[in-house]
């Protein structure tokens, strides 16, 4: 075999490997858009947003208004400041603050900012079960108002069809925008056969 001949069955072998790429490609990109415009990938995606800036909203509910009630009722106390020394401190170094102790290196076990942060959770985990629960209230109201044939009536239409084009006009419309034809004369004409 030849130099050419070679180079030639080397191109033919790239240029059919690219071919079943490029279609693994095109076929791997449709599977995705499909899995990620479904309903549910959205939704998610959303709920994940909101429940970010939800999140931001109670921290800032349990940093900002809830812990500074109970330093008032505890005295004055701040539970995020609240700490224990797991080593002793060494001779002549004062310890009063968190900040002290991280600032000559000492370890500490940090329960005010653990109570902050499971009260965070607490609320949290209330309202999205207040949410939960509202959700299922409705669910089951309208179940029921299914089931008693409580439901909405079906508004009147409001367009047609034409009956030489098959376009939905306006149900007032005597003549098709579409087709031109005039439908006071010719539609019973056209029911008609």
């Amino acid at each position: 075999m030849t130099f050419t001949q070679m180079n030639y069955k080397c191109r033919q072998a790239f240029s059919i490997c690219f071919q079943i790429l490029r279609s693994e490609a095109y076929h791997m990109w449709k599977e995705f858009k499909a899995f990620a415009l479904k309903g549910n990938v959205i939704d998610l995606a959303v709920g994940v947003i909101i429940g970010g800036a939800f999140g931001k909203i109670v921290t800032s509910v349990v940093n900002d208004l809830i812990m500074p009630l109970i330093g008032v009722i505890t005295g004055g106390m701040n539970f995020n400041d609240q700490f224990l020394l797991l080593k002793k401190a060494p001779d002549g170094v004062v310890v009063k603050t968190l900040e002290d102790a991280k600032a000559q290196g000492l370890s500490t076990l940090n329960y005010g900012s653990f109570l902050t942060n499971v009260l965070d959770f607490l609320i949290m985990a209330f309202v999205i079960f207040l949410i939960i629960k509202m959700l299922t209230n409705l669910t089951t109201v309208a179940q029921k108002k299914l089931k008693k044939g409580e439901v909405a009536p079906v508004p009147a239409p409001t367009t047609k069809e034409c009956p030489f084009c098959r376009t939905q006009i306006h149900i007032a419309a005597t003549r098709c925008p579409h087709c031109t034809s005039k439908l006071d004369e010719q539609e019973q004409a056209a029911g008609t056969n």
